[in-house]
């Protein structure tokens, strides 16, 4: 039994996004990194995460979120971490009274504060409810990071930060996004793991992050 040319074409694909990720010094692997000893500053200092994305990238959030209240490999406590999209009461009375676009960026608007982070996934970087979501989260002093499929895009460019896959595959850049969410958790239990710092002692926000 041979895999089929779709298969084969399939994984090439995703070799190549991966490959791009890796080799990205702006948007890839290092930014990665980086948002994950960012984010263990932020939330061991008391702030937190909203993650938000629609269809498979909605999934990607709430296993992000998962991987901070409870645990990514090594035991640690728990961080503040919520996908805003399994709030479903919330969800569907937002959506109902004001709209779909409005269902992320009023939950951001009602839980967000100054110094906390909005992770907002998209393989298009074009949804009219991150895009609104990403204005909400401005509008209360909490920071944008942007995952998303190739730029420039609206999205990446709303966001403080942005990871983004290079990938003409919709399918290929969201498994490339599980990759990078993988690279934050090791980067942010890393960081966490320093002797200087225990996960619950107050730390300093790096200077670019104070504003």
């Amino acid at each position: 039994m041979h895999p089929t040319a779709t298969a084969r074409r399939h994984c090439e694909s995703l070799r190549q996004a991966l490959l791009d990720f890796h080799e990205d010094p702006d948007t890839g692997l290092a930014e990665a990194a980086d948002w994950g000893r960012r984010l263990a500053v932020v939330l061991a200092s008391g702030g937190r995460l909203l993650a938000a994305g629609n269809g498979g990238s909605a999934a990607q959030a709430q296993h992000m979120t998962a991987e901070l209240v409870g645990r990514y490999a090594g035991e640690r406590g728990p961080y503040s971490a919520i996908a805003l999209h399994a709030e479903t009461s919330a969800v569907t009375a937002i959506g109902n009274d004001y709209g779909f676009d409005e269902i992320y960026a009023r939950q951001i608007a009602a839980h967000g504060r100054p110094g906390d982070v909005a992770l907002l996934l998209s393989t298009s970087g074009r949804s009219d409810n991150l895009l609104d979501a990403a204005t909400a989260a401005r509008a209360a002093g909490v920071r944008v990071w942007a995952m998303t499929g190739p730029t420039p895009n609206p999205l990446a460019a709303q966001a403080d930060s942005v990871v983004a896959v290079r990938s003409d595959s919709p399918a290929s850049v969201q498994e490339a996004h599980l990759v990078a969410l993988h690279v934050v958790c090791e980067a942010f239990d890393e960081a966490l793991a320093v002797p200087t710092r225990t996960a619950r002692e107050p730390a300093v926000v790096p200077a670019e992050d104070a504003a």
